[in-house]
This record gives structure tokens, C-alpha cells and sequence, in this order.
């Protein structure tokens, strides 16, 4: 299993902990493979932007009418939190009850 988020980030480490995950890769220092942020893309659309943010926040008028996945290259901090990716495959997002229900069933 692996996790992409930010190393600093309380969901990320909360999910890292509860999975067993030793680490996270932190997609500002390691960008996200492009395979799989068109595939979380696919999946989860423009859920995987983060609108609230700091980064979104931060943003300029022009930078927030250019396309999500250009915004997700340019600004990694913009992904939405965790990003898990199973042994098999599968793609979650987030941390939230229905997430950790899934993956530790």
C-alpha cells in the first residue's frame, strides 16, 4: 500500500499509523507519478482538488480558471488527502470513516 500526501499533513499520518504504512511519499518532494494522477483524476474528478486550502487560497484569479490537472503539476500541496493506493490497485481519497472502514475491513 501506498500513501501520497503531505509528510506533514495529520491525515496522512493518521492513515500511515492506522495502515501500517512506514512511509508517505510527500508529492512536493516526490511528484506524483503521472499514471496515477490521471487515474485519480478519472476517478475522482474535481474532488481531487483541494478548494479549501491554503494553496487554493493563494492563488491568483488567472491560476484559477487553468485546467485541475495542470494545477495539481504546478501546485502537489493542491491534492485533496490523503491519496492511497492498494497492492492491488485501488485508489482511495481522503480519510474518511467510509475510507478507513474499506481499507481495514
Amino acid at each position: 500500500m501506498k500513501i501520497f500526501g503531505l509528510k506533514n499533513c495529520d491525515k496522512c499520518r493518521s492513515a500511515a499509523k492506522t495502515l501500517q504504512v512506514s512511509d508517505i511519499i510527500d508529492v512536493k518532494k516526490t511528484q506524483l507519478p503521472e499514471e496515477i494522477l490521471k487515474e485519480a483524476f478519472f476517478n475522482f474528478g474535481e474532488k481531487l482538488v483541494n478548494r479549501k486550502s491554503t494553496t487554493w487560497k493563494r492563488l491568483d484569479t488567472s491560476e484559477l480558471q487553468a485546467n485541475s490537472m495542470e494545477l495539481l503539476r504546478k501546485y502537489p500541496s493542491l491534492m485533496k488527502r490523503p491519496l492511497i493506493r492498494t497492492k492491488e490497485g485501488q485508489l482511495f481519497l481522503g480519510w474518511t470513516e467510509e475510507v478507513k472502514s474499506a481499507l481495514t475491513a
